[in-house]
Formats: C-alpha cells, sequence, structure tokens
C-alpha cells in the first residue's frame, strides 16, 4: 500500500527565510484509501490527517487536520523520500 509521511508547518517556507523557519509541528503517516479526492487526486487517510496527494508529483493538493483545514499562512510537505 503506498504511503506518504506528511509534515505540517506553521509557516511557508516561500515568506520566511530558511534560519527563521522553526520544526514541523505535526507529522502524519497517510496511507492511500482508494478514493479520489474532490481536487482529483488519490485520497490519503491517516493519524487524523486526510489528503488528497498527487503521487507523481508528490504535492499535497487539498488536507484536512483533525476536520479542519489548516491555518491561513501554515504550510504542509511531503518528507523526502529515504535511499
Amino acid at each position: 500500500m503506498e504511503r506518504f509521511e506528511i509534515e505540517i508547518l506553521p509557516y511557508n517556507a516561500q515568506d520566511m527565510p530558511a534560519e527563521a523557519r522553526g520544526p514541523a509541528v505535526r507529522s502524519a503517516v497517510v496511507e492511500a484509501t482508494g478514493e479520489i479526492g474532490a481536487s482529483g487526486h488519490p485520497r490519503y487517510a491517516g493519524e487524523g490527517v486526510v489528503a488528497d496527494i498527487d503521487p507523481t508529483s508528490r504535492t499535497v493538493e487539498a488536507i484536512t487536520i483533525d476536520g479542519a483545514e489548516i491555518e491561513d499562512g501554515w504550510s504542509v510537505r511531503i518528507t523526502p523520500k529515504e535511499d
């Protein structure tokens, strides 16, 4: 089963210099549900996180955390693949 680890960050990396960024405030491992989300991409879920992810580009297209959208200015990323 395909899975990703998602990190939730309290900033947008484009808006903040690297030296001012803090660590992720939450992470979750999500697994494919077999459904297609509203974004048209496969849906993944786990640990209170539901995300539509483009598996080819490894981009999170939509996400809810514990049933709520993330706050304005926050961002998410998929952790890099381990070799």
